[in-house]
C-alpha cells in the first residue's frame, strides 16, 4: 500500500503535468478519464485538491473509487466527502463543476462494482489486500 508521502507526491507531480501541458496531458491514466477533485478538510475547513481516476461516468453520475490501493484506512478525501459532500470537480473540459457526492445503496454499489472490476481488475486485486468495503462514490451535478 502506498504511504501518505508517496501518494501525496504522485497527486503533486500529476497536477504539474496537467499544469505544465496546459491540460493537454493528464486527463487519462490507465485508460481511465481523470477529475480533479475539492473537498472541504473535514479537521481544517480548507479546500483540499486531489486527483482521481473516474472508472465510470454515465449522464447522471461520475463515478469515483475510494480504493488508496487497497489500504486498510479510507482516503482522506472520502473522509471528507462524509463530512461534506459538497464538493466540486475539474475534468479535462477544464470548468469547475459544483456537485454532490453521495454513496450508493447495496444493489447499486453491486452493480456498479461488477461494472469497474469487469474494466479495470485492478480495484479487484486492492479489494483483495483489504478488509474494508472499498467505497464507490457518485458524483452529481448540483
Amino acid at each position: 500500500m502506498p504511504s501518505n508521502a508517496v501518494l501525496k507526491t504522485m497527486n503533486f507531480i500529476h497536477r504539474g503535468v496537467l499544469a505544465v501541458t496546459r491540460g493537454r496531458l493528464g486527463w487519462v491514466v490507465a485508460r481511465m478519464p481523470v477529475v480533479k477533485l475539492t473537498t472541504i478538510g473535514r479537521h481544517s475547513g480548507r479546500k483540499r485538491q486531489v486527483i482521481l481516476t473516474s472508472p465510470y461516468r454515465n449522464s447522471q453520475f461520475i463515478l469515483v473509487v475510494a480504493s488508496r490501493g487497497g489500504d486498510d484506512r479510507h482516503p482522506d478525501w472520502y473522509l471528507n466527502i462524509l463530512a461534506d459532500a459538497n464538493i466540486s470537480i475539474i475534468d479535462s473540459s477544464g470548468v469547475t463543476k459544483p456537485m454532490t457526492a453521495s454513496l450508493p445503496d447495496q444493489n447499486q454499489y453491486a452493480e456498479l462494482w461488477e461494472l469497474v472490476v469487469g474494466k479495470y481488475p485492478r480495484y479487484s486485486a486492492y479489494q483483495k489486500k483489504t478488509d474494508r468495503q472499498i467505497p464507490l462514490v457518485l458524483l452529481t451535478e448540483t
